[in-house]
């Protein structure tokens, strides 16, 4: 009997575990499904495997029950599933370094066992859910360095050990509740965009051990309170805005070991706690960027501490003698006292630390002598004593400091000759003796330092030879001897530092011509040849290296052409030709060095015109001509220069007007037009700007501001002003009468061809042999009365009049540049809409052609042209199109935000945006350009579907400005607010700005700001891309759209626009999309039922 009771006991057993297994089989198939897999880790999460799942990679079980999850580093990518709450045993879950996306799943709180999340090094985003604070037994939780945005809402973990939840974009206050995680021991905080003060309430932390808060918008003053954590071993806040004193008792906890505050605005005195307790632990102490103005000095029978190893106080305001007292910390590895007022003499008893291994005391105001004691310290990498005032001979003192590898005593006031001991520092990397008083011959020994690899001996007097010196280092990348005063031929030695990426040679006296070898420099990316007397044609050879950023070499004798070849310098950034002898035109290849800061010119005989080519330097900010023989104009196109800050065209012999569109460099502080042949009045924004007449002067035929010539006025005298007004008004007069005698001939004569037309009713269908748009249009004659041209019915001009009520303002739908659309109700009950034309300069075949042409072009989402009508006599075009009831975009969304945006669900905006870039795309592949797209010119019909119009107006008419009423300010290429703005500048519209021009549509439509209520310096791309970098997303939100879940495909959908909207934006135009791209992008977001991409988009029906 026991024995049966066993046996129906493990029976039951068994097929209790089998049936517990199936949901976590589901659940982990579901994960599976839901991820992408490159390296095929998941291959063995076969069903049919014996011990399905424990027998899956990276699934630990318990009991045939899962515990745990080990995925870590596999690079899986994907959502991670929602199912995940039916692995109910799960007590470990380790995810960290993948690229999963989305959402944390908001299941995951059900997992009620779970002990340890490692989601750590993804791209999880959205908010943390408030669900997880249910984890009642959770220890660890790691969720760094991922897209996390939002607040931390929900509960606290009361249990949570270890919190870390740095590198996101959280924002908001530090919870005030942490206080409920009493067994805390790790909190990482940093690198996310929390604000307010630190909450005392961290003081409560009993067990907490590390505490980050680096690079957050922490304000306010360090709590007391955080004193109270006695377990503290590690604290850093850097880069915050944290302010006022550090509290005394922070250096009483017994187990700190780390403080890190740098970059904030800390004031006062540094704690003397912190430096003078024998029992302290502290390590190292890092208080630099802050505003400290002191060190205490201690009292005589001070103890001082016994562990303190880097003490890092740079960049404060500490106005004081050198602190005699920091020598007494003996266990000092590292001291960096640099960018203070520190004064006085270093002392002798620096020696004492003999365990230092840095000593930074650079930018302060210590003189006097260096002292010999610090020989002592031998174990020195680094002594940085740059920028102060030590004066004398450079010490004989290195032979005892054979370990160090950085020796920096540039601008001081040392004098004499460098010390042959200095050959001993058989370590050394980077030796910089800059600006200085040494004086004499280069001591031979310095070639045996073999390891250096950075020598800046420049700005002193020395004299001799040193090319036998520094051809010996080999391993140079940087030589820096400018103004040195050596004399003779180019170094020869130099051009076997194969590894220099840095040669400054500048202000000495060296000639002759440049070697060929030196272009031979593989890694040259600086060149500083300027201020020299070097000569020969300007050499082509530089064009052969590929990695060249600044090359200068004026004032010197250079002469010849610039080679043209300099212009597949892709990576150059500066380069300077300027005052030497170079003769012939600026080449126009300059124009491809796209990455070019500055160009300099100057100073040269250089003919010819300025290339246009060069307004393609986008970067540019200097741009030096002057003291040429440049001649013809200024370029227009040198406004495209947006990051232009000075100009300088002097001493030239430009001729010409000033280019009224240099006012519009937003960016540029200097201009200098002086000494040319420019002529005209200075356009008035400019010289508003630059108000110095010096700016152009010895222009003698400029007039206006700033100079001290006025225009001539076109009225010489009163007299003439009131003859010529009494000429215009007898003329005006005149042709007023005339043009109303006219008007009412013509009133008559058009009544009555109006009544013949009534009379003959309707025309019929246009005969085979002239096509099926039946051509013509002529009015009277053998073919009857007027007729309108469809392409697929038939209406008489006579109808048309009688369904607009003759053109009646009340059934004027739009106002625009491309003239009036009425409404037009036909008595058998037909609806459209008839574009009338203004007035004209096309001639009526010319209209005819466009029109029957335009009338072929059919998409769903564009207004279709349906007929079109064009009078001789009276000058009248027509355009008829099918009617849309819905009204336009712009309408749709005013009304939308007065109705809280309930109007505009997110379904119908996706769509819209969707079938506008559909309808764009189709124009783009004709290929057609919009040149206006706009909310305005965004129509809907009955079904609510999006239609482009007036597409191809412009070559069947000329545009005119639209009227007063407009709601929009229309340009010549586009609309305020929504045109690109190099569609501004160049005057012409182009593929890349329409897409632009959607791009600002799409924001408008995701976010209901309107562009045009922008300010000069704002726009809606400005403000919506300040938004995110602010993690405020729900600012971006229409209020109908905050219902939007984030953790719904809704709301993914809504960040893709957002960044396809962007995308559409950014500043460079080859670096837009294609609207084909933009439609794909959408439609990978949703395809929406009403609107199958796989439709023929050309096949619609007529309405009439």
């Amino acid at each position: 009997m026991p024995t049966a009771n066993f046996l129906f006991f493990t029976t039951v057993l068994f097929y209790a575990t089998i049936s517990a297994t199936t949901p976590e089989i589901e659940s982990l198939i579901d994960f599976k499904a839901n991820v992408r897999d490159p390296l095929g880790a998941l291959d063995t999460w076969n069903t049919s495997t014996p011990s399905a799942p424990c027998d899956w990679r990276g699934v630990v079980c318990s009991a045939g029950r899962v515990h745990e999850l080990r995925l870590p580093r596999l690079a899986l990518s994907g959502r991670l599933t929602s199912r995940i709450s039916e692995l109910s045993r799960l007590r470990k879950l380790n995810l960290h370094n993948n690229n999963f996306n989305g959402s944390i799943p908001v299941t995951l709180s059900q997992c009620t066992l779970l002990r340890v999340v490692y989601l750590q090094n993804n791209y999880f985003t959205g908010g943390l859910p408030p669900a997880i604070g249910n984890l009642t037994n959770l220890l660890l939780l790691n969720v760094a360095n991922n897209l996390l945005s939002g607040e931390i809402a929900g509960n606290v973990l009361s249990t949570v050990r270890f919190l870390d939840v740095s590198s996101n974009a959280l924002s908001g206050n530090i919870p005030a509740n942490l206080s409920a995680a009493s067994q805390i021991q790790l909190l990482n905080l940093s690198f996310n965009s929390f604000s307010g003060g630190i909450p005392p309430v961290i003081g409560s932390f009993q067990k907490l051990e590390y505490l980050f808060l680096d690079s957050n918008r922490l304000y306010g003053t360090l709590p007391s309170a955080i004193a109270n954590c006695s377990s503290l071993i590690q604290f850093t806040a850097d880069d915050n805005l944290l302010e006022g004193l550090i509290p005394a008792s922070i250096g009483d906890l017994p187990n700190l070991e780390v403080l890190s505050l740098s970059g904030n605005a800390f004031s006062g005195s540094i704690p003397a706690s912190l430096l003078l307790n024998s029992v302290s632990s502290v390590i190292i102490v890092k208080l630099g960027f802050n505003a400290f103005t002191r060190l205490v000095k201690p009292p005589n029978q001070a103890t001082f501490s016994r562990s303190i190893q880097v003490l890092d106080l740079h960049e404060n305001h500490i106005n004081d003698v050198f602190p005699l007292w920091l020598t007494n910390l003996h266990t000092l590895t590292r001291l960096d006292l640099s960018g203070n007022l520190i004064s006085g003499n270093l002392p002798a008893e620096i020696g004492n630390l003999l365990n230092l291994v840095e000593l930074k005391v650079a930018n302060n105001l210590i003189s006097g002598e260096i002292p010999k004691e610090i020989e002592k310290c031998s174990l020195l990498n680094v002594l940085d004593l740059e920028g102060n005032k030590f004066s004398g001979p450079v010490p004989d003192i290195f032979g005892g400091l054979t370990n160090l590898q950085f020796l920096s005593l540039g601008r001081n006031r040392f004098h004499g000759s460098i010390p042959p001991s200095m050959a001993s520092l058989s370590e050394l990397t980077s030796l910089n003796l800059s600006n200085n008083k040494l004086e004499g011959a280069l001591p031979s020994e310095l070639a045996q330092l073999r390891n250096l690899t950075s020598l800046n001996l420049s700005n002193n007097n020395f004299s001799g030879n040193f090319s036998i010196i520094v051809g010996g280092l080999s391993g140079l990348t940087e030589l820096n001897m400018s103004g040195c005063r050596f004399s003779g031929e180019f170094p020869a030695a130099v051009v076997n530092l194969r590894s220099l990426s840095v040669l400054d040679l500048s202000k000495q006296r060296l000639s002759g011509e440049l070697p060929v070898e030196l272009f031979g420099l593989p890694n040259l990316k600086v060149v500083a040849l300027e201020g020299n007397e070097f000569s020969g044609d300007v050499p082509e050879g530089f064009s052969s290296l590929t990695s060249l950023q600044h090359l200068n070499l004026s004032s010197n004798a250079f002469s010849g052409d610039i080679p043209g070849v300099y212009g597949f310098l892709s990576s150059l950034v500066v380069l300077s030709l300027s005052d030497n002898r170079i003769t012939n035109s600026i080449p126009a290849a300059l124009g491809n060095l796209t990455n070019l800061e500055v160009l300099e010119l100057g100073g040269n005989l250089l003919t010819g015109s300025i290339p246009v080519t060069l307004s393609q330097l986008s970067h540019l900010k200097r741009l030096y001509l002057n003291h040429n023989r440049l001649t013809g104009e200024i370029p227009e196109s040198l406004s495209k220069l947006s990051n232009l800050s000075d100009l300088d065209l002097s001493s030239n012999k430009l001729t010409g007007e000033i280019p009224a569109s240099l006012s519009t460099i937003p960016n540029m502080k200097h201009l200098n037009l002086s000494r040319n042949d420019l002529e005209g009045e200075i356009p008035k924004t400019l010289g508003s700007r630059f108000t110095d007449p010096s700016v152009f002067e010895l222009n003698n035929r400029l007039c206006g501001k700033p100079s001290k010539r006025n225009c001539k006025k076109k009225m010489s005298s009163r007299k003439k002003k009131l003859i010529l007004l009494i000429c215009l008004a007898a003329g005006g007069g005149l042709l007023l009468l005339i043009s109303c005698c006219g008007y009412v001939f013509l009133l008559l004569r058009w009544r009555r061809k109006l009544s013949k037309m009534g009379k003959s009713g309707e025309v019929k269908k246009p005969s085979p042999t002239r096509g099926s748009s039946g051509r013509d249009t002529s009015s009277g004659g053998e073919n009857g009365p007027p007729k309108i041209v469809f392409f697929k019915n038939k209406i008489t001009y006579s109808d048309a009049l009688e369904a607009t009520r003759q053109f009646d303002e009340e059934n004027v739908l739009s106002r625009g540049t491309f003239g009036l659309l009425f409404k037009a109700s036909f008595a058998d009950g037909t609806v459209l809409s008839i574009r009338r034309l203004p007035d004209t300069s096309v001639p009526e075949a010319t209209f005819q052609r466009e029109a029957e042409s335009l009338g072929k072009v059919k998409h769903r989402n564009l207004t279709v042209l349906r007929g079109y009508f064009a009078s001789r006599s009276d000058n009248v075009r027509l355009l008829v199109y099918d009617y849309m009831p819905n009204g336009n975009l712009a309408t749709l969304l005013q009304e939308a935000s007065h109705q809280d945006g309930h109007v505009l669900n997110w379904p119908m905006r996706h769509l819209i945006a969707l079938g506008i870039a559909r309808g764009l795309a189709f124009i783009h592949s004709i290929p057609m350009v919009h040149g206006d797209i706009k909310p305005q010119n965004i129509l809907f019909d009955a079904d609510f579907e999006a239609h482009i119009s007036d597409f191809g107006l412009n070559k069947l008419t000329v545009p005119t400005q639209a009227e007063p009423s407009t709601s929009t300010t229309a340009s010549p290429v586009g609309t305020l607010g929504y045109v690109a703005p190099e569609a501004t500048l160049a005057g012409e519209m182009t593929k890349e700005a329409d897409v632009y021009s959607y791009g600002v549509v799409l924001l408008e439509i995701l976010t209901g700001k309107n562009p045009v209520m922008f300010n000069h310096d704002e726009d809606i791309v400005k403000w919506v891309k300040r938004q995110l970098q602010r993690g405020q997303i729900s600012e971006l939100l229409e209020p109908g759209l905050l219902e939007l879940d984030p953790e719904s495909s809704e709301w993914e959908e809504f960040l893709l626009g957002l960044k396809v909207g962007l995308l559409c934006t950014t500043s460079d135009p080859n670096d837009r999309p294609s609207m084909s791209d933009v439609v794909f992008m959408l439609e990978g977001c949703r395809v929406g039922p009403d609107m199958p991409s796989s439709a023929d988009p050309t096949s619609l029906p007529s309405p009439i």
